[in-house]
């Protein structure tokens, strides 16, 4: 924060498989004391709503998020997908930047092409648009020919592509290990501190428990 300002980070949300993904990016963000702005696409709540049994309504979002979350989100700001006359839909609305976790490919797709047709999309493109810190997390394999397309001209404009996949080499005991490890490149990426994952010490008997990259 500056001057008691509050400038979050903004996250998105899309319809592709991997919405854990996304609520452990947030969790390590306001565990590093991080204010968070958070869109969910239409898409995204169907596979909240598939993958967790969790309903994600505007009219409960509060509550809804904190059971997604699995905490009080005191300062989460929760803007709907239609709302194109939200802050974040705005370059002089202050954030610190944006990742979109997960991605899928029509999300990928329309940033880049810069359709804009939700905030989440409109969010990125402002992202970019003012050189803030951007991070994409697409989460689909096998990739089309368009697609990997759409991921090169997003990197050219300045984001940071980091695929969905979490490492193996640390001999992870459960699916969350893997899923803060994703989470912690991440934030790793975007510079916010985090104790998700063992760092790499340069020792080869640590190889199964800290991360060489």
């Amino acid at each position: 924060m500056t001057g008691g300002e509050r400038v979050p980070w903004v996250v998105g949300v899309s319809g592709a498989s991997g919405t854990p993904y996304a609520r452990s990016v947030v969790n390590g963000l306001l565990d590093a004391g991080e204010a968070v702005d958070v869109v969910v696409s239409r898409a995204a709540r169907l596979t909240i709503l598939d993958e967790t049994g969790i309903s994600f309504r505007d009219a409960h979002w509060h509550d809804d998020l904190a059971t997604w979350l699995g905490r009080d989100p005191h300062d989460v700001r929760h803007w709907t997908p239609g709302d194109l006359g939200a802050g974040p839909a705005s370059g002089s609305y202050p954030t610190k930047g944006m990742v979109v976790v997960p991605a899928s490919t029509a999300a990928v797709a329309g940033i880049a092409i810069g359709l804009s047709k939700d905030l989440l999309q409109r969010a990125a493109d402002v992202t970019l648009k003012e050189r803030r810190p951007f991070v994409i997390v697409p989460r689909e394999t096998p990739y089309t020919r368009a697609t990997l397309l759409h991921l090169l001209e997003l990197h050219d404009a300045g984001a940071v592509v980091l695929p969905a996949s979490p490492g193996f080499y640390a001999a992870p005991q459960s699916i969350a290990q893997l899923v803060d490890f994703l989470a912690g490149k991440v934030l790793d990426t975007i510079g916010v501190p985090h104790d998700l994952v063992a760092r790499w010490t340069g020792t080869l008997g640590a190889a199964r428990d800290a991360d060489p990259r």
